[in-house]
């Protein structure tokens, strides 16, 4: 492609809109331009990019044996009411109504459609394993859009299901898409982790996302210092210190007036925060509901939905909710005397001994409290790993990172199937439901990711298989007519030899196509410029800094052991 002919404008200056590396990369680079919130057109260079990491996924998922369809992004509600997901699914999901007045959506996600064509193709087991992916654009009406297309409305997905007879056929297909995941990630380039994580509005069983180590990741991630584990900080969990061997002593009320947050507390008490529970309020749905955590932590809002049966939005309580449950203002909240229809106890505070909370009455709060004497509740994990906490399996250490989830891969077993009566007959002709798996890639998300972990103060430094163009060639002086000439040869043999080229033939200062050429990172240059009249040309890679020169007759040859050197197919 010749450059003078191609849509494609860089911008200088870093876009005020863009935060992160990767936004402000592919808007200055020209690989897309923004339609709305959330929304993008992909520019020339940027679909060549894109269209390398979907070939990508799309060969090492039929290595795997998948087999890929299309399903249409506009789905009936009827299925989504089928597997119960309509009214679940929430403000995210964009509905719509046709002219009959029919309810659809643009799917966010395709378990149903899947599910459906199961159900009437697959019939016996000898049909299983089955596994079907698509690639195609999904839709989610994010709340808050932003990072460019790291979280938009609109956006690429493989989406992947596989459908067996049993668990074990399902561990088998779940670990086959784990390997596949982990060839395509490599090959993209990319240093990344797998990780237990949520199995959120999708379901299942069990789920790990493969994610991206990025300063820029909207996730944190809970690596072990020592061991292999590694978790989402949505799904992550500690190790518990030993139980307080402390005898229990007896409870009594302190006053303490205008006394309410922990650091307050702290100092009233002269003690730390961990040596108090505090109790938090919220309203799922007509519910309200009560959790305690340790004083110096978080509460892990993921975990403590999960553990509220039913489908809700999970939101802190009002003011006038507080004070009906508790008798007081906010800030003396406590668990004894709570008038709450669910109390959930984090196990870390079921292992305190002689502890403080609000006693439910204004001005007040109560010393030497003990889970079991004072008061009970459901206890389960509601804490958020930190950073030195102890890992679960080994007791070591605990790192948090930040990532960017590039991939997200699902146990469903029979969620789906069983809803949705989808089954098979099984070798005594019994039907049996389907038991399945689910697998997403996200295709632009992956393309910033690589972007993450791949520029410099130059612009991006792309990896050779994703990189838009494989080599530019440019005459340093397009006046010039042997080095236009000899620029015009060397852009139709590498042509002829099925390489990715582009020909810089604008008519610019050089200093301006340099600027130009490593913003939007083509690995390699050849610059044909003074040296010309001795046979010889410049080659240089976009990562390096040294300049070789070659001579014109053996310039394509040594493209071609480079893209030989880079596993790159011509």
């Amino acid at each position: 492609m010749r450059l003078s002919n191609m849509l494609i404008s860089t911008l200088r200056e870093v876009p005020g809109e863009a935060e992160i590396i990767s936004h402000q990369l592919m808007l200055r680079a020209g690989l897309i331009r923004k339609s709305a919130t959330g929304i993008y057109t992909f520019m020339p260079t940027g679909v060549r990019v894109l269209r390398n990491v979907e070939n990508i996924v799309r060969e090492e998922m039929n290595e795997a044996g998948a087999q890929e369809l299309s399903a249409s992004a506009l789905i009936p509600a009827s299925l989504w009411q089928e597997s119960g997901r309509w009214d679940a699914y929430g403000p995210e999901m964009f509905r719509l109504k046709d002219r009959n007045g029919r309810d659809f959506c643009l799917g966010p996600t395709h378990e149903e459609i899947f599910t459906d064509l199961a159900r009437s193709e697959i019939k016996s087991y000898k049909q299983l394993p089955l596994n079907l992916y698509q690639i195609q654009m999904k839709y989610r009406d994010e709340r808050r859009p932003r990072f460019g297309v790291m979280r938009s409305r609109e956006f690429l997905m493989k989406d992947a299901y596989s459908f067996d007879k049993d668990s074990e056929g399902l561990d088998k297909s779940y670990d086959k898409m784990h390997e596949a995941y982990s060839k395509i990630f490599t090959r993209c380039g990319l240093e990344f982790s797998a990780v237990e994580a949520d199995s959120g509005a999708i379901g299942g069983s069990s789920s790990a996302e493969f994610m991206v180590k990025s300063d820029s990741g909207e996730d944190e991630i809970a690596f072990c210092s020592k061991c292999s584990y590694a978790a989402n900080t949505e799904k992550a969990t500690s190790q518990l210190s030993e139980k307080s061997s402390e005898a229990e002593k007896e409870l009594i009320k302190v006053e303490t007036p205008d006394v309410k947050t922990i650091e307050e507390l702290e100092k009233f008490f002269n003690t730390d925060s961990k040596k108090f529970a505090k109790t938090l309020i919220f309203k799922a749905g007509e519910q309200v509901i009560g959790v305690m955590v340790r004083g110096d932590r978080t509460l892990n809002e993921t975990k403590l939905t999960n553990a509220i049966e039913g489908n809700f939005e999970l939101e802190m309580a009002d003011e006038a909710t507080v004070l009906e449950v508790t008798g007081a203002e906010v800030g003396f909240a406590g668990p004894i005397g709570l008038k709450v229809d669910l109390l959930f106890v984090d196990e870390e505070v079921v292992s305190m001994k002689n502890f403080i909370v609000g006693a439910n009455e204004t001005g007040y709060h109560y010393d030497n409290v003990n889970y079991g004497r004072d008061f009970e509740g459901t206890i389960g994990d509601f804490r958020t790993v930190v950073e030195g906490d102890c890992c679960p399996k080994c007791g070591a250490p605990i790192n948090i990172r930040r990532g960017v989830e590039v991939g997200h891969i699902f146990k469903l077993g029979t969620k789906y199937s069983s809803a949705m009566g989808a089954n098979y007959l099984d070798e005594n002709g019994k039907e049996q439901p389907l038991v399945m798996g689910c697998y997403g890639i996200g295709v632009n998300r992956t393309v910033a990711a690589i972007i993450e972990q791949h520029y410099d103060e130059n612009g991006i430094t792309w990896p050779m298989e994703i990189a838009p163009y494989k080599v530019i060639v440019m005459p340093a002086n397009m006046k010039n007519e042997e080095q236009v000439a000899v620029s015009e040869k060397l852009y139709n043999e590498l042509k002829a030899n099925r390489i990715e080229v582009l020909l810089d033939d604008r008519n610019e200062r050089v200093g301006v196509k340099f600027k130009d050429l490593d913003l939007i990172g083509i690995p390699m240059r050849i610059t044909v410029g003074k040296k010309v009249t001795e046979g010889m040309v410049e080659f240089k890679l976009r990562t390096g800094n040294d300049i070789e020169e070659v001579t014109i007759e053996n310039a394509v040859e040594r493209i071609k052991a480079e893209l030989e050197k880079n596993n790159i197919r011509f």
